[in-house]
């Protein structure tokens, strides 16, 4: 019988966790569940070889491990920066983070248009986040931005490249869900973009991923464009027959009519299950689906407007401060995040 692995004790902003050798910082904090989670906008768990692009998850190790008590000299990033034991890391309690966090967004914002009023991914877009949380007020690059015209990319995808932050994501799904990739990044330093090989179209079965893995709105579906904001829509669960794949995805309705099809997600936005094209954009009518219920709706989530799922907590938490607040990861398992 083999020894049982020994487990890595780590704190992350006072909380401490113990996890297996080989997690990585961001995994650890992501057990550990509340705001000491850094933000990830490159870093897709189920994506091989993702992270380390973006830079928003960088987080400040003011200790190394108990057999080297050291602080690491410079930030690190904490998607691929593996635990060790004993070791101690900053996030929201480090200002050396928080003002790193604020450069890289400044950074990423930098030739990202102001378009969310126009954005299919509004309310859902994690730069939104970023830029509401750390962005400035007014750029101070005196430099014009990289514009770039909207694209086709097959008969499904529209690109949007003034608003892409070259993480990958799309590139990385791309190879791990088709046997022939027809997109990738172009050129090099600022003159990188995303594109595909000779206006190639992106045909393959499973190439609409690519939506949901953009964090956003630079990939974007064209078969529900302008077609409703988020807010106003409903998310439900369903499963339908389907050949290709599990056919368990997330419809959302206004009304009775389907406006777009994802697929599911957890609550860091990393989808759980991959659906093919034909689920997306070709079953929008209610018979092919079986409706299981309403996704679990995040109350502080703007997808939650005018439908929230559980308003007692919050007015129980009102009337009594000294109520015990719910932990982060019961509401974790609770699947109080859908998107």
């Amino acid at each position: 019988m083999s020894d049982e692995v020994k487990k890595f004790k780590v704190t992350i902003d006072g909380q401490t966790v113990e996890v297996a050798p080989g997690t990585s910082i961001l995994e650890a904090a992501r057990q550990i569940g509340g705001q000491c989670v850094p933000p990830a906008m490159c870093y897709y768990k189920p994506l091989e070889s993702s992270g380390g692009r973006c830079r928003t998850c960088l987080v400040e190790v003011a200790k190394g491990s108990e057999a080297d008590p050291r602080p690491m000299p410079k930030l690190v990033a904490s998607c691929r920066t593996n635990v060790m034991d004993g070791m101690e890391v900053k996030n929201l309690t480090s200002e050396r983070t928080q003002e790193a966090r604020k450069g890289v967004t400044e950074l990423l914002l930098i030739n990202h248009p102001l378009d969310c009023p126009i954005c299919d991914q509004a309310g859902e877009c994690h730069l939104q986040d970023l830029g509401y949380e750390h962005g400035l007020e007014s750029t101070r690059t005196e430099f014009p931005r990289r514009t770039f015209e909207p694209e086709d990319i097959g008969p499904y995808i529209k690109l949007n490249m003034n608003r892409c932050i070259l993480c990958a994501r799309c590139v990385l799904a791309a190879n791990q869900l088709t046997e022939e990739r027809e997109h990738g990044i172009l050129f090099r330093g600022d003159h990188a973009e995303i594109s595909t090989y000779l206006n190639k179209a992106l045909e393959n079965d499973f190439i609409g991923n690519v939506i949901d893995v953009c964090p956003v709105g630079a990939l974007t579906d064209r078969t529900s464009r302008f077609a409703s904001r988020v807010w106003f829509t409903k998310p439900v669960n369903a499963t339908c027959s389907c050949d290709k794949c599990s056919g368990k995805a997330v419809l959302w309705m206004k009304g009775e009519e389907i406006i777009r099809v994802t697929a599911r997600k957890n609550q860091y936005d990393e989808v759980e299950e991959w659906i093919c094209n034909d689920c997306r954009f070709h079953k929008k009518d209610l018979k092919y689906w079986n409706i299981e219920g309403p996704r679990h709706i995040d109350r502080h989530s703007v997808i939650s407007l005018n439908h929230y799922e559980k308003p007692k907590d919050y007015f129980r938490e009102i009337d009594n401060p000294d109520a015990k607040e719910i932990s982060s990861s019961d509401e974790n398992q609770k699947g109080d995040k859908i998107i």
